[in-house]
């Protein structure tokens, strides 16, 4: 395989090409601005059955499911994080990050999902050991609870979050990890992408549980017309009592903020006309109002009640005051955009959360794609819509405090990838350097940004594409002993970050060469 190895001329060379990114550095933002990196437990750690960990709806669903992950791979063992993560933290340092966006696998912690079932020390000492190791070495740890391995035994039991049961037991869950982190830890997540997990879980059956109608996806079992709109409901009320408990009981004391991870496509009207706005704002408002708008207003999106009408739930008048304000910060997921119009078709038999939008969402126009493709079939480039995200969302909510918890873009990865070809990514430079650029044009026009996190630290188990979709900065080599390199956007994200204009790094530890 060829030799690999950057300099700062070849560095160089490829930035000059790209808009804008050779006078993009950490200096172009606000002083105190958080640069990070983010993961998830599932995708990451591995050791699915050690140290008294117990399954989750995604250790279930790739075996029940595996003609659903499209090489057919799991979590079992994913990059061994678990094992690895001083290695890891030792790379995040060497590049310069200021924070490590990281989850807390429920069923490590609970491994039967409730106080009553036993928690298991060992699975605190170690996000113990993670936690105190990130800040040793000076990076600050952002935490989510839920990145959606719901503890088996709680589906089991009572359908998880399709009972309002999961209620107390997230708090109690969540009143676990702010008793034994909330001393180091500052920055919570509640939630990741309660939209998605609802969406792909139990509207379209794509992700776990694996839940849908059988007009809509191969499914077994499941109501694609209520059961979405259902569990958002009970993840909203989760979110609040989880947040509700950390004011009453730990705020005052540990001074951490809270706030919840929202997945967003920004949506432009495909055409001029007053029909294709109208059904842009729609598509808004049924995947990312559908949450922002109880957070900030109490009650879902109007456009949400005429449209889905009684199988919406409500929220009793001292839910939404709960609900209202449950949020110290938001936290937005971007990766990508989409046309919108007016649908032409609209099924009132087959019900169904995927098309009550009444919404024709497209990836081109006139033949045009609305973005530079990229190697993952539903990710576009459009970086200019990161900008009007936040713009829209700075009118529409009243400029709440917001850190972008995962931007990023994948490679294709299969057998006949080359290595090298792969850590020469020179696209996904070009990505995130276009985004930030619209990033930092935002903050300049008053949108209240605080951090930016990338997705992601390594290439990962991404869901259903498996191991086929790379995302990472690092990249993980899954037949050699799962060792790491650095890629050329790595080495990129080691000269943004430099706080004073030097030569960059060419450790052998930054480079990898055969």
């Amino acid at each position: 395989m060829e030799r690999f190895v950057l300099f700062v001329g070849a560095l160089t060379s490829v930035l000059a090409s790209i808009e804008g990114s050779t006078a993009l550095n950490r200096s172009s933002f606000p002083d105190g601005f958080i640069f990070g990196a983010a993961s998830s437990a599932y995708q990451y750690e591995g050791a699915t059955n050690v140290d008294g960990r117990k399954p989750s709806i995604w250790d279930t669903f790739v075996k029940e499911y595996p003609d659903k992950i499209s090489d057919h791979s799991s979590g079992d063992a994913a990059e061994e994080f678990y094992y690895m993560f001083k290695e890891d933290i030792g790379r995040m340092k060497e590049i310069g990050l200021d924070s490590f966006r990281f989850s807390i696998s429920w069923p490590r912690i609970l491994p039967l999902g409730k106080i009553s079932g036993g928690i298991n020390q060992k699975g605190i000492n170690f996000y113990s050991s993670l936690i105190d190791h990130l800040l040793s070495n000076g990076i600050q740890p952002l935490v989510t609870m839920f990145h959606w391995d719901l503890p088996q035994a709680l589906e089991d039991e009572y359908g998880g979050f399709l009972s309002p049961n999961i209620v107390d037991d997230f708090r109690d869950y969540a009143n676990i990890c702010f008793k034994e982190f909330g001393d180091r830890v500052k920055m919570w997540v509640t939630l990741n992408e309660p939209n998605l997990f609802s969406d792909e879980g139990y509207a379209e059956g794509n992700y776990a549980p694996g839940r849908c109608s059988d007009y809509i996806g191969n499914c077994t079992e499941g109501n694609s017309a209520t059961e979405p709109y259902i569990v958002m409901h009970h993840l909203i009320l989760s979110h609040a009592n989880a947040v509700q408990l950390y004011k009453k009981k730990y705020q005052a004391l540990q001074n951490g903020k809270v706030g919840v991870a929202v997945s967003c496509k920004w949506y432009v009207p495909k055409f001029d006309t007053i029909a294709s706005k109208r059904a842009a704002l729609r598509a808004r408002d049924f995947l990312w109002g559908w949450i922002i708008n109880p957070l900030i207003y109490g009650d879902y999106p109007k456009t949400m009640r005429d449209l889905v009408g009684s199988r919406l739930p409500n929220f009793t008048k001292q839910q939404s005051r709960m609900v209202k304000g449950s949020i110290n910060f938001l936290g937005l997921n971007y990766y990508t955009a989409r046309y919108a119009n007016d649908s032409t078709y609209y099924n009132s038999v087959n019900l169904s959360y995927t098309t009550d939008s009444r919404v024709n969402i497209t990836t081109e126009k006139n033949g045009i794609p609305i973005g530079e493709p990229t190697d993952v079939s539903w990710l576009y480039m459009y970086p200019r819509g990161i900008r009007d995200l936040l713009l829209y969302i700075k009118r529409r909510y009243n400029n709440p405090t917001i850190i972008i918890t995962e931007n990023g873009m994948g490679d294709l990865s299969d057998e006949s990838s080359k290595m090298s070809d792969l850590i020469n990514d020179t696209l996904r430079i070009k990505y995130h350097s276009l985004h930030l650029l619209y990033l930092s044009k935002a903050i300049k026009e008053g949108v209240d940004v605080k951090g930016y996190y990338i997705w992601s630290f390594l290439d990962d188990f991404e869901w259903a594409a498996g191991y086929t979709n790379r995302f990472g900065i690092n990249y993980i080599d899954y037949i050699d002993g799962l060792k790491r390199y650095f890629k050329n956007s790595a080495l990129w994200f080691y000269n943004f970050l430099l706080k004073e204009n030097v030569a960059i790094a060419t450790s052998s530890s930054l480079l990898y060469s055969e």
